[in-house]
């Protein structure tokens, strides 16, 4: 029996090493996905926002080394009434208003400041859009009408075999895919735990199977779409997206500091949502976009991509917010008013007939609300008409 004893406590002593051995193997995964669990939570997210490469993989997207373009400084504009109780309503964490290419004003709230690198969320999809058209420019991608398989043919046989690019750019490629945020188990979810523990998007996207439409027919909003057009625009280039983005996008427009994509297990770029930069840079961006893609002088996305991008294509439901390529129309939008828009709080409104840009980043927990994005967009030609 002592014997045994010996035994037995040998194999204890040498299960508690394996099991310390993988923890310390596993525990940068273990964090991360501590990291998602309370990405969200009310005493965390406004500092998680400005530091998800403190929590998840990264990689950088480089500024260049073109000098700093000015943000012109204009007179500070007034306030509108009611625009204070909104921001702290809505938790908003920055905000910066331009109007004639200069800034009118700016502000940064929850203890955030103009050198926090804030997460964009979806509007990481306008970026990618942007990116998509210079491509489509210059040939590498030879038609919105390709189905998406030319590109990326692990897809054969998945959900989105019979997909084509345009299909995904105006989220209509029909798959099955559960986007709500505040259900652990939905689809949206999974993928961040897949990114949280370093897997492989590539391999998440292309296991699904299952429709609920034909490609083309019905508008859903699926996140996903956008990691299809990710992998279409790595497989027609054999480069990856951060790389790419720095040096078509990014660096004629002069930014203050590097950005940087959260990334999955392969160093691919969580492209639906995983793009941070400054406020201000941010600005730089969405200024470029409502002057019709030049900046500095430079035309560094084609206009007709800009038009055709911005316009509501998608077969939404009329009265409801509009889709084009990666953008949102706002109900009852004049022209030349659209938007990228983040989960949360996150916006670049653009009013191209008023001249004006707004830019917002925000921890709004209560985003999902009903009206809430109707009283923002509110909130933003409010602001608009004021100037």
């Amino acid at each position: 029996m002592r014997r045994f004893g010996k035994w037995l406590g040998r194999i204890l002593v040498l299960l508690v090493l394996a099991a310390a051995l993988v923890g310390f193997w596993k525990r940068e995964e273990v964090n991360r996905l501590l990291a998602v669990n309370s990405l969200f939570s009310p005493e965390k997210i406004v500092h998680n926002f400005s530091n998800m490469d403190s929590a998840f993989l990264s990689t950088p997207v480089s500024r260049g080394n073109a000098p700093v373009s000015p943000l012109l400084q204009g007179a500070e504009m007034e306030l509108p009434d009611g625009v204070d109780q909104w921001v702290i309503d809505r938790s908003v964490t920055s905000m910066l208003v331009m109007h004639g290419g200069e800034v009118r004003f700016e502000a940064y709230y929850l203890g955030t400041n103009p050198d926090d690198r804030r997460i964009s969320w979806s509007i990481a999809k306008s970026y990618l859009s942007a990116l998509f058209g210079v491509l489509l420019d210059d040939g590498t991608v030879t038609s919105i009408t390709d189905p998406v398989t030319k590109y990326a043919p692990k897809l054969v046989g998945s959900a989105y075999d019979g997909a084509s690019i345009r299909d995904v750019l105006n989220m209509t490629s029909g798959v099955t895919f559960d986007e709500d945020y505040f259900d652990k188990l939905s689809d949206i979810n999974r993928m961040g735990y897949v990114v949280a523990l370093g897997g492989t998007l590539d391999d998440f996207t292309a296991s699904f199977t299952d429709r609920f439409a034909d490609p083309g027919k019905v508008w859903e909003y699926v996140s996903i779409d956008t990691h299809v057009l990710s992998m279409v625009i790595r497989g027609a280039t054999g480069r990856n997206i951060s790389d790419l983005l720095a040096e078509k996008i990014i660096a004629p427009l002069g930014l203050e500091q590097d950005g940087y994509y959260v990334t999955d297990g392969a160093s691919v770029a969580f492209v639906l949502g995983g793009l941070n930069f400054t406020t201000r840079d941010y600005a730089r961006f969405g200024q470029m976009i409502l002057q019709d893609g030049q900046f500095n002088g430079q035309q560094i996305v084609p206009a007709d991509w800009i038009r055709a991008s911005t316009t509501a294509t998608a077969p939404t439901e009329p009265g409801k917010l509009g889709y084009g390529y990666q953008w949102w129309i706002p109900k009852g939008a004049h022209q030349g008013e659209f938007m990228g828009h983040g989960v949360y709080g996150q916006y670049l409104y653009v009013d191209r007939a008023n001249d004006v840009l707004i830019v917002t980043t925000g921890a709004d927990r209560r985003f999902r609300d009903t009206g809430i994005s109707d009283k923002n967009v509110e909130m933003f030609r409010k602001i608009a008409q004021s100037l």
